[in-house]
């Protein structure tokens, strides 16, 4: 999903999520959205090397967080 942003230009929201929390680690997620996050990958894997093959169901709840401003919050507590 892009969004268009100044003079017609879309930006890739993916890679807005990649930038700023890609080397969150799946196992920190999975503390988050539950156990079946990024399903099949181990949980040391890095956000960024798998962004693009998650399901969709996991790569809405990221951009939902990160769109509404909450996705750091929950990153931060879920590494507690």
């Amino acid at each position: 999903m892009s969004k268009a942003g100044l003079d017609n230009r879309h930006r890739n929201k993916d890679g807005e999520i990649s930038s700023k929390h890609g080397g969150t680690l799946l196992g920190t997620l999975r503390k988050v959205y539950g156990p079946n996050f990024a399903a099949g990958y181990p949980g040391t894997e890095k956000l960024s090397d798998v962004l693009l093959a998650l399901n969709e169901t996991s790569l809405s709840q990221l951009r939902r967080d990160h769109e509404t401003g909450h996705l750091g919050h929950k990153i931060a507590n879920a590494s507690k």
